[in-house]
């Protein structure tokens, strides 16, 4: 089934005067603006902001040809920089869903799906992981979604997959991605894929793949510096789309009507791009041992303590995992007794859509010695509360 995009975006044709000033940039042609209102032309840019802004909507092409290094393969053209993965997820939100239009992640998942959903006027339905030893989608329910909604009148546009998934820790599989890129074919469905933790490896699946690159189905891969570079304060985030032709181009197209409203990534950021993406393998490989060491020191700490109550979920990638512990307790009460007795600051299951309560996540990335005192605390407030 061929997609079809949202009415959002202005369709109407270029005007003549656009159609042929792009016909002479394209014949290399140095055009010159009567009107220009771009005050870096005129040597008017700041001290502290020196540069020539270019106003490229999908970034200037060095900073994207620098990325499209860094990601191995990459096309340049088919890049899209802007200030964060939570950006992006609202412009194709846009690009793809009419308003009521449906879009679905995953669940449990982190609650940034439904809540962009709802700020773009899209509504954002769960499909179900579930857990045995690993988690894994439940495929069969995510078809009966999907064509329970055609029935009822709504279109599911787009599919959400995080690989790997937060708070699960869970890579997609590839008998999954096979059936999903199925699914969406004969659905014409769009597929978002969310990466930004996929170089943060635990215990994952021999057969684990990006999704980037795909070149079945409409597909927009997410990643940044938020995550590859460990610095969340690196307001740097990228979109790379791939899939049919025909159909990757129509999306570009509408996607640069909105890059180009939104204009969202500074000169300053393109410049600076080359030189953080070269920081990215060092940063990744030290957050790689600090998560893979705490996380080999949890499975230790629960092995040998025999009185704990915590268990802990498999996990194959990212910064947390998630902790059970007995379903008698309250997940509320466990995280006010953390607070008032620990001063510690909890997520409860429940924040994630766990399927019953029972459950919490734990970060990974503190240094040994506070981790394990976290780690604890979380143990003998549980403790506490059981017995």
């Amino acid at each position: 089934m061929t997609f079809t995009f949202s009415h959002r975006i202005d369709e109407s044709p270029l005007n003549p005067i656009a159609r042929e000033t792009a016909r002479l940039k394209a014949q290399g042609f140095s055009l010159s603006s009567l009107n220009d209102s771009n005050p870096t032309h005129f040597g008017l840019a700041p001290r502290l902001v020196p540069q020539t802004y270019l106003a490229d909507p999908r970034g200037d092409l060095p900073a994207r040809r620098a990325l499209a290094n860094f990601l191995i393969g990459a096309d340049p053209d088919r890049l899209y920089l802007l200030s964060s993965t939570s950006e992006a997820y609202a412009w194709l939100f846009m690009l793809l869903c009419n308003p009521t239009d449906l879009v679905m992640g995953p669940k449990p998942g982190y609650p940034l799906i439904e809540s962009i959903a709802r700020l773009t006027g899209v509504e954002a339905i769960p499909y179900p992981l579930f857990y045995d030893g690993s988690w894994n989608i439940d495929r069969e329910y995510l078809r009966s979604m999907i064509e329970d909604k055609e029935k009822a009148g709504r279109k599911v546009k787009a599919l959400v997959l995080i690989n790997p998934n937060n708070p699960t820790g869970s890579y997609l599989k590839a008998e999954e991605r096979r059936e999903i890129i199925d699914l969406c074919q004969e659905h014409g469905i769009a597929l978002i894929a969310d990466e930004v933790f996929y170089d943060y490896a635990l215990d994952p699946p021999q057969d684990r793949r990006r999704l980037a690159g795909e070149d079945q189905v409409l597909t927009f891969a997410l990643g940044g510096l938020s995550k590859s570079l460990a610095a969340p304060h690196a307001k740097v985030g990228w979109i790379q789309v791939s899939g049919p032709r025909d159909e990757v181009a129509e999306a570009q197209r509408r996607l640069d009507v909105i890059a180009d409203d939104f204009l969202p990534f500074s000169q300053f950021h393109s410049d600076a791009l080359p030189s953080l993406l070269a920081e990215v393998p060092s940063q990744t490989e030290a957050v790689c041992r600090r998560i893979r060491g705490n996380y080999a020191a949890l499975r230790s700490f629960l092995k040998e303590d025999n009185r704990s109550l915590l268990t802990v979920l498999h996990a194959e990638g990212g910064w947390n995992v998630l902790i059970r512990f007995p379903s008698t307790i309250d997940e509320n009460e466990l995280s006010r007794t953390l607070l008032d007795d620990f001063s510690l600051v909890s997520q409860p299951g429940y924040f994630f859509d766990m399927p019953s309560n029972g459950y919490t996540a734990l970060s990974l990335l503190p240094e040994r010695p506070d981790f394990l005192q976290k780690l604890q605390a979380l143990n003998r407030a549980v403790n506490r509360l059981a017995w």
